[in-house]
């Protein structure tokens, strides 16, 4: 059986000996497309601290060999001959225990549903990829977004605190994908002391809910452990860093877990208990109206913090209308989203809920409203759960 060599996917110039780095993250690229193989291979290439150490043609020759490598990320395409992706997942994960897996596919409807489905089956994150081979090539988005996961994954897998995004080479930042900024209290402070802020003494009016990496199955088994009488008491809205096709699975995933009904938003719908609203993907979900008649609003508005949806605007949106009786929840995710509008509902007299760093896939997001000081408790999702029941039916702190 010939297995690929990594340097044969590179072009001579490109060719290095493995880094001399023990911390270096070991990544393998799994893809049945040539010139995907190589364009990402050149990509990592050229990243200080991340060694290309597998490229294969399909999931069968990367099972053979993955126990060799020991990577600690896996770039796993979801279509490809003799062993698709989901077919590798389970095989991989038994090979080399404790690897990351980032599925990457297409944005269709059926691709959609394997890359969900490969999330409840242990695959870490997925990345969309550009349709053509020559999609792949120009996208500077995917590029960022693939070396960014392969970033977050593998110092995860290292046991290190998540380094601040660098800037990919030869990728403009254009006004368009700029990233807002935060204010500075919602900037992470670190590894220094956590500094919790006091539950509301108000029963929440709402629950609003943001996640990224490792959010949809995390949503799930928190939506599966909440009590009957939490939907019937407020309603519960989702941002999720997702494209769109994929926000409309989620939701669907959503309702089965839940047993409640989730969709995504619509431009100018009510916001009633009882429903579960999801941003779709390619638009920020943000609340407008009052608090006796709240309104979904979806905004075209540029990227916040890289993202469509994002975490922030829903958070800062809801603050005018619920104040103390916000309910706000950050799971598991890469960056800071979500920080500045945690700040915000803290300083309004509302409860944030955070995951803690052992449950998360990738305690970027959690960790960043953390070491703002906008917590009211780190929390693995089934006591999350527990709080929200207890929190919504009147408990107190």
């Amino acid at each position: 059986m010939k297995v690929e060599h990594p340097v044969s996917t590179l072009a001579p110039s490109l060719a290095r000996p493995p880094a001399a780095d023990a911390d270096s993250i070991r990544v393998c690229v799994v893809d049945d497309a040539v010139v995907v193989r190589g364009m990402v291979s050149r990509w990592i290439g050229e990243e200080a601290g991340i060694e290309l150490v597998g490229s294969y043609r399909n999931g069968r020759v990367a099972v053979e060999s993955v126990a060799k490598d020991k990577p600690h990320v896996i770039v796993l395409d979801v279509e490809m001959p003799e062993m698709d992706g989901l077919t590798a997942l389970p095989l991989l994960l038994k090979a080399c225990p404790g690897v990351r897996i980032v599925m990457a596919s297409t944005l269709t409807r059926r691709n959609a549903e394997i890359s969900l489905k490969a999330l409840s089956l242990g695959a870490a994150d997925y990345v969309p990829k550009p349709e053509s081979n020559s999609g792949v090539s120009t996208s500077g988005d995917f590029r960022r977004e693939l070396i960014d996961k392969i970033r977050a994954l593998g110092a995860r897998a290292l046991g290190r605190t998540v380094a601040p995004k660098p800037a990919v080479p030869g990728v403009a930042r254009t006004p368009a994908v700029a990233e807002r900024a935060a204010p500075p209290a919602a900037a992470p402070a670190g590894d220094g002391p956590i500094v919790h802020r006091p539950f509301s003494r108000t029963t929440p009016g709402i629950l609003i809910i943001g996640s990224s990496t490792g959010g949809p199955p995390a949503l799930s088994q928190l939506f599966g452990a909440l009590n009957s009488d939490v939907w019937r008491r407020v309603p519960v809205l989702v941002t999720q860093h997702m494209p769109a096709t994929f926000t409309a699975i989620l939701a669907e995933h959503l309702t089965r877990a839940s047993r409640i009904s989730a969709a995504e938003a619509v431009d100018g719908e009510r916001v009633v208990a009882g429903r579960i609203y999801v941003a779709p993907g390619g638009k920020h979900m943000v609340l407008s109206g009052s608090r006796q008649a709240p309104v979904i609003k979806l905004t075209d508005d540029a990227p916040v913090h890289f993202c469509k949806p994002a975490v922030d605007p829903l958070f800062e949106s809801v603050v005018p209308l619920y104040g103390p009786s916000t309910l706000a929840v950050v799971l598991t995710g890469m960056g800071s989203d979500g920080a500045a509008g945690a700040v915000r509902i803290a300083d309004a007299g509302g409860t944030v809920l955070a995951q803690d760093k052992e449950s998360s896939v990738v305690w970027g997001m959690p960790g960043a409203v953390a070491h703002a000081g906008a917590s009211a408790a780190l929390l693995p999702v089934g006591r999350i759960a527990s709080k929200i029941n207890e929190l919504v039916m009147g408990a107190r702190a």
